[in-house]
């Protein structure tokens, strides 16, 4: 099977991979550069990027913007000013701010998700930077088209769908992960039949870029058949030589089995499918570490009430303090047995491809 290239507008991407964004600090600059450089679309998480900044703590809002021009200023040289995406969570507080860094910067796309993306058309109005909507079902897809068609007279310039079987923050009711009542399948055409009178309104394509659980050649392949038009990959890409995270993060990928993925509540308020770990332990023990500092980087997090503080958890994490951390992963997780590079991970997916 020969892949088809993936188009949103003027970006033009040799293969329809896209790299799934992964926070905090899991894939910036040097993981989306490689994922762009083998032929994909390499896009880096937005969240409190300035983690590692001296002034994180006492300024954090200035150590994010700054951290953001950074990773993107490195993702361009890197690849010689190829195609960038950022992912920026609806739910975290300087939203717009961190938008308009972005845009300042020349991020190609933008990514957008854990709540509804209302205003990013109107903050990247006079742009060339394209943006794309997350979503969980056709419901969502119909919502957003409407909104943005209504509110800004404009159309997504692609669609991500996310399934249950994604990591990170999930659009599902934890019911619904745990018993996957969900035919991606069925949603696709779902939502290509919603998409179609806006592709006609505004005479352009709207590509469908599908998630969740998307690991091999044959994963993507089956997808494509489906009616998508790309994929978006996480998990597959985190042990390898060019992800951003400690190496104690992707070993703890490497050494996870089937039974060490467990969903959790998050702060943000929504599911998340994470490795098990000391620190998963306590939280289910009612028993997480003592919140330190907030940085006030969520809207729906209230440090009154929230179970634990999932900036400090993501970033002891990214770190390699993983016992204190959250480690979030998609549910082929334990999948991954080795180290390998990300053009070591085209190849075996391109061959498989071929193979098909």
């Amino acid at each position: 099977m020969k892949l088809p290239t993936l188009d949103i507008g003027s970006l033009k991407i040799k293969y329809p991979i896209v790299l799934g964004a992964m926070g905090v600090g899991v894939t910036r600059s040097g993981l989306a550069a490689a994922v762009t450089n083998a032929g994909g679309l390499g896009v880096m998480s937005g969240v409190n990027l300035g983690f590692d900044e001296l002034d994180f703590m006492d300024n954090t809002l200035e150590a994010n913007l700054r951290a953001l021009r950074n990773e993107i200023r490195k993702a361009k040289e890197m690849t010689k000013g190829g195609a960038i995406g950022i992912n920026f969570m609806v739910a975290m507080n300087m939203y717009a701010e961190h938008v308009r860094e972005a845009v300042k910067e020349g991020i190609d796309f933008i990514v957008s998700g854990a709540g509804i993306p209302s205003e990013l058309p109107a903050l990247v109005k006079g742009s060339s930077t394209k943006i794309a909507p997350i979503i969980s079902s056709s419901k969502g897809a119909r919502l957003i088209a409407k909104l943005w068609d209504r509110n800004h007279n404009i159309a997504p310039d692609a669609v991500v769908l996310e399934g249950v079987k994604a990591g990170g923050h999930l659009g599902f009711s934890k019911d619904d992960i745990i018993n996957e009542n969900y035919d991606i399948f069925k949603t696709i055409s779902e939502i290509k039949f919603i998409l179609k009178p806006y592709e006609e309104k505004y005479q352009k394509k709207i590509p469908l870029i599908v998630a969740g659980g998307i690991y091999s050649g044959e994963d993507i392949a089956n997808v494509l058949k489906a009616g998508g038009d790309g994929v978006q990959m996480a998990t597959r890409f985190v042990a390898t030589e060019e992800c951003d995270a400690h190496e104690r993060y992707k070993q703890a990928y490497i050494d996870a089995v089937k039974d060490d993925v467990k969903i959790i509540i998050s702060p943000v308020g929504l599911p998340g499918r994470a490795v098990q770990n000391p620190f998963l332990k306590k939280v289910n023990a009612h028993n997480p570490p003592k919140i330190k500092k907030c940085v006030n980087c969520l809207k729906t997090c209230d440090i009154k009430t929230t179970p634990f503080c999932i900036s400090q958890a993501l970033v002891n994490a990214v770190s390699g303090n993983i016992d204190e951390g959250l480690i979030f992963s998609g549910e082929n997780v334990y999948k991954v047995k080795e180290m390998s590079t990300v053009p070591e991970i085209f190849k075996d997916l391109l061959t498989e491809l071929e193979k098909l």
